[in-house]
């Protein structure tokens, strides 16, 4: 799978994927990423790409024209923009964007984009939370970092099954050595040897720790089991 990335801090991008499991990703060639420039189509000889916004306002808007032109040299991309304005990126769309085959995400700078260019070229627009960030890099790459994590290949399924958000609810605690820390000891069926019983209870504190920290998703899990049932 590619992805690729239209920003004014190219380095950014780069240096994500040095490390860790995207960078064997990359070497066994399950994905590939691409990072493009703002200013190399520039259409002016200062290769500025920004501007004051009409009607007055704070801050420089970056211009539809460079945003156009890097975007029309893409093919057959499944274009996102990040903006607050755009739907909240969650598990579900992580695994539905994995099924694509290219991912282009434009990251904004200064007081965002001109909207032309949103709505001329963007197939979706999500943002990964209700707050602002100076640029738009961070929420791409978190959105491309949990995407890839759903790619065959990139980390096992059985890694994948166990992840937080799967069914609804978030992934069981978990505890290393030692045993005892400052008195506090681990639940002692995590050292019984019996599996089925480990997964029994890993299953029940999960939905209790979903329960105590995401009460909407808790709420979520709650409908869908008893969705379930009703048709059973």
């Amino acid at each position: 799978m590619k992805f690729s990335f239209i920003s004014l801090f190219d380095d950014i991008i780069k240096n994500y994927f040095k490390h860790s499991i995207l960078s064997k990703a990359i070497k066994n060639n399950l994905i590939e990423i691409e990072t493009l420039n703002l200013r190399d189509f520039s259409q002016n000889k200062h290769n500025t790409v920004d501007d004051t916004v009409y009607g007055g306002g704070n801050g420089q808007l970056l211009n539809v024209e460079p945003l156009v032109k890097s975007l029309e040299k893409l093919k057959n991309s499944h274009i996102i923009f990040l903006t607050p304005a755009g739907k909240t990126f969650t598990q579900k769309d992580a695994k539905r964007l994995s099924k694509k085959s290219h991912i282009t995400f434009v990251c904004g700078r200064y007081e965002g984009f001109d909207e032309r260019a949103i709505e001329l070229m963007a197939n979706e627009v999500l943002s990964i939370g209700d707050y602002v960030l100076t640029g738009g890099e961070l929420a791409s790459l978190s959105m491309c970092d949990a995407i890839s994590r759903n790619i065959s290949e990139v980390l096992s399924n059985k890694a994948l099954e166990e992840e937080s958000f799967n069914e609804d609810i978030l992934e069981y605690p978990s505890f290393t050595k030692p045993q005892v820390f400052n008195e506090v000891k681990i639940p002692s069926i995590l050292s019984s040897g019996n599996h089925k019983k480990i997964e029994e209870y890993r299953h029940k504190v999960a939905i209790l720790k979903t329960k105590y920290h995401r009460v909407d998703l808790y709420s979520d899990y709650r409908l869908r089991k008893t969705d379930y049932r009703k048709k059973l």
